[in-house]
């Protein structure tokens, strides 16, 4: 079994930075897979950003290329997003997600086992 709580949300202009984090309990999570996807109102849940439990070459959703970076601690239990020149329309509710052990990473909600809450991210014009 594993938690999440994501925090680092909040209110920022166009083209600042944010970090999201992602605390997670279990035992599990250093050997799972980690994604960051997001949900604007109205709008389907979309991948942003994955990183295998590996750490090895992440992936990221074509609208957060060279703008969005991913990275993990397993020492703290935490992935971090850091997201650089923010737009409006990455105004959204970001989630963290997790698979089952050595679970694959992939784009679709279906492929992750547990989820946070979720932060909001609001990017003013």
């Amino acid at each position: 079994q594993v938690q999440l709580v994501e925090s680092g949300g909040g209110l920022v202009q166009a083209g600042g930075s944010l970090r999201l984090s992602c605390a997670a309990s279990g035992r599990a999570f250093s050997i799972s897979t980690v994604a960051w996807f997001r949900q604007a109102p109205g709008k389907e849940r979309d991948f942003v950003a994955g990183i295998r439990w590996s750490g090895s070459i992440p992936d990221y959703g074509d609208a957060v290329k060279g703008r969005f970076t991913i990275s993990r601690d397993n020492a703290k239990n935490t992935v971090y997003l850091q997201m650089n020149i923010l737009k409006a329309e990455d105004t959204a509710v970001y989630y963290c997600a997790v698979t089952s052990a050595f679970g694959p990473l992939r784009p679709d909600v279906g492929g992750y086992h547990y989820w946070g809450q979720g932060t909001q991210v609001t990017v003013s014009s």
